[in-house]
């Protein structure tokens, strides 16, 4: 599994994001990476790009924009970025409460949705993740590992 706690800084969890849709709430997660130093704006480009051809909502009111494999040049580090929208953004394909924004060098995203994707098959955990009111929620639901 991918080690989400080493890609997830507290610095880069909004609880109270607003967008009107979903291209803002896209470029919004991605300019959380640029400011994070993890990805050039470029990338930013490429996920809007990514999200034009193919939706990046995943259910359980989640969506996990990413950049396209020609915006892969535009990152840094790996890196993610949450941002929690109270009164959800319409995805086209469902409502996104949660976007994680991921970047990661070569194909190490690969890994990190796998990870991802683990957490929110548990309908209660994601749940959990759209109504978290504090980042050490965010950080413990996205980061523990289960242990049975």
């Amino acid at each position: 599994m991918a080690e989400l706690d080493a890609l997830l800084h507290p610095s880069r969890i909004r609880l109270d994001g607003r967008a009107a849709d979903r291209t803002e709430a896209v470029r919004q997660a991605g300019d959380l990476l640029v400011a994070a130093g993890a990805v050039t704006p470029a990338y930013v480009a490429s996920m809007l790009e990514r999200e034009e051809s193919v939706s990046t909502y995943m259910g359980e009111g989640v969506a996990i924009p990413h950049g396209t494999n020609s915006g892969k040049e535009a990152v840094l580090a790996d890196a993610l970025t949450v941002v929690r929208y109270p009164d959800g953004v319409d995805w086209g394909n469902g409502t996104a409460q949660v976007v994680i924004g991921i970047a990661a060098v070569g194909e190490g995203h690969l890994p990190v949705l796998a990870a991802l994707a683990d957490v929110l098959v548990d309908p209660e955990r994601a749940a959990r993740l759209r109504a978290a009111s504090s980042v050490d929620e965010v950080l413990e639901l996205l980061t523990a590992v289960d242990e049975d």
